[in-house]
């Protein structure tokens, strides 16, 4: 359709571009919204507004990084079935690589946690969740810090604003991506 339309000189491609993205902003926000405001507190999560309200921007923030890679796929290879698969398999790759799943990463595999995008969701979720001096009762009597815990201190959650940097690049370059794949197979 979209060939079609620019074909007949309707619009531009930028025009269609960004009308696709502000188009599709309610959904992409309504409904992670609502799953957010329901899982969140039936989860027993930290009951803080703040903490509420920070999770919920990390979760959209995830939501357009996941939609970039979408369009990203989908304008490169111009084929929904072909996009589709790729996309499960790209978003299966970065959750299993990102850290939640599986720890110990093999070496050879291990660099792909730092193009996961669910890996700095994953770090960015668990630094809100989880103050720097607040602790737990790791044996009787004893009280640890809970970002000494083997399994979020291997996450690293010194650079939380680092994270945020990184989401944010790959927000903007998917969908960069995805322009110039829409603008290079218009041409061809």
């Amino acid at each position: 359709m979209l060939m079609k339309e620019r074909s007949s000189g309707m619009y531009h491609l930028s025009s269609y571009y960004v009308a696709r993205m502000v188009g599709d902003l309610p959904m992409e926000f309504v409904l992670p919204t609502i799953f957010v405001a329901i899982s969140y507190w039936m989860g027993g999560l930290k009951p803080s507004l703040v903490t509420f309200v920070l999770t919920l921007l990390i979760m959209l923030f995830n939501v357009l990084v996941s939609q970039g890679i979408g369009l990203a796929l989908g304008a490169i290879l111009m084929d929904v079935k072909q996009a589709t698969t790729l996309a499960s398999v790209t978003m299966l790759v970065f959750l299993l690589a990102g850290g939640y799943y599986i720890r110990h990463i093999p070496f050879f595999i291990a660099w792909l946690k730092y193009i996961s995008f669910s890996h700095y969701c994953y770090k960015l979720l668990v630094g809100v969740q989880y103050s720097v001096n607040e602790v737990y009762q790791c044996r009787q009597g004893l009280h640890c810090r809970i970002r000494d815990f083997l399994a979020i201190k291997c996450l690293r959650l010194d650079s939380l604003w680092g994270d945020v940097a990184v989401l944010a690049v790959m927000l903007i370059g998917y969908r960069v991506v995805a322009y110039l794949a829409l603008r290079m197979g218009l041409h061809h």
